[in-house]
């Protein structure tokens, strides 16, 4: 006899980040479908889903009230650090376990999240410092003006100065805002050697298709000169963003093709977050299956007990003809979010950060 255990997912179908929300509620609804079919399971899963229609208001209710009853658990969903940031109080208070998967910029480390998606150093430092030692170590910083934007750009221009380079410019561009001429104008001027870009959404789209256009007629910025590095555009955006995202040269533990890491290996995703989400469903699927502590089951699975992170291959890619061609492939990376444990990284390659609160 197989045993229910219902999970709740949390996206959004509407706002800036539709198309990333739909990516990973297709992963986690993927896993879901995988496991029931599974006869050989002793659990089936049942899904009880809330929409926060890309109000950063409705997360934490909205939560509270799937999480109200004990009946659910485990909640998948978020795709905002401020969002994951909202939903931690509700979930304290009833015991329940966030999945978050989506990349984020680390500092952070809460007993109610799992984080399956990387933090910074499995994604923006392997990114960087391969960059370094192709196009040169003067590079400019733009992003969105919230969390992920302000936290990426801070490690960046650590990594950046740590390594002798230097940071030409940064600009911080409100949500949504597309007009980015200033930008490129800074672009224009200062020259750098690569541009590491944390827009999202229509901000990205705007500044990509910018930069195509200052490729033409620029000749210092022309193909294959002055890369745009990203550590959030995955193949879920493409589509949208068209012949803008080509050249683009990102991070991430997975792209179309590559295998899934932990309870997912084996599984197929077409994105990052689709597989980020899909290891989290197996992943919860496995530990509620398993006999024994949850702690250990949880370290069995991949993921770091202190930490709460997953232990995640690095692969970096550029956009090639509308699809991700792998560059790089490593890994597996131990999640540091907190970038202190130097032990674990290769002194050549990764500087000490100081660790600002």
């Amino acid at each position: 006899m197989r045993r229910d255990v219902e999970i709740g997912l949390l996206y959004s179908r509407t706002g800036d980040y539709a198309a990333i929300a739909a990516a990973c509620r297709r992963g986690a609804l993927n896993a879901v479908a995988a496991i029931n079919a599974d006869h050989r399971k002793g659990i089936r899963l049942r899904v009880t889903e809330q929409d926060p229609a890309g109000n950063l208001d409705h997360y934490e209710p909205l939560c509270a009230d799937m999480l109200r009853d004990g009946r659910v658990r485990h909640v998948v969903g978020c795709v905002t650090s401020s969002s994951r940031k909202e939903v931690i109080p509700a979930l304290e208070k009833a015991g329940g376990t966030l999945w978050y998967a989506c990349p984020y910029e680390g500092f952070e480390c809460s007993d109610r999240v799992i984080y399956t998606h990387a933090c910074a150093n499995q994604h923006l430092l392997p990114l960087l410092h391969w960059a370094f030692s192709r196009y040169g170590r003067r590079g400019h910083l733009v992003g969105s003006n919230y969390i992920w934007g302000w936290e990426m750009n801070r490690v960046a221009r650590e990594v950046i100065g740590s390594a002798g380079g230097t940071v030409t410019g940064e600009r911080h561009q409100a949500l949504g805002d597309t007009d980015v001429a200033r930008l490129i104008d800074e672009l224009r001027a200062a020259k750098p050697d690569f541009v590491l870009n944390n827009l999202i959404g229509q901000s990205s789209r705007a500044f990509l298709e910018a930069m195509r256009v200052l490729r033409a007629e620029d000749p210092f910025f022309a193909e294959g000169t002055c890369p745009v590095l990203s550590c959030n555009l995955t193949e879920c955006e493409l589509p949208g963003f068209g012949a803008a995202a080509e050249g683009v040269i990102a991070a991430g533990p997975h792209f179309a093709g590559a295998p899934l890491w932990g309870a997912g290996h084996g599984a197929a995703a077409a994105s990052s977050f689709e597989a980020a989400a899909y290891v989290a469903v197996a992943t919860l699927a496995a530990i509620e299956e398993g006999p024994g502590d949850p702690a250990a089951r949880l370290a069995g699975c991949g993921v770091d007990p202190e930490t709460r992170h997953m232990e995640l291959p690095v692969l970096i890619a550029r956009v090639e003809g509308g699809r991700f061609r792998v560059l790089e492939h490593s890994g597996p990376v131990v999640a540091d979010p907190y970038l202190t444990r130097r032990e674990r990284w290769p002194t050549a390659r990764y500087p000490a950060l100081r660790v600002v609160t």
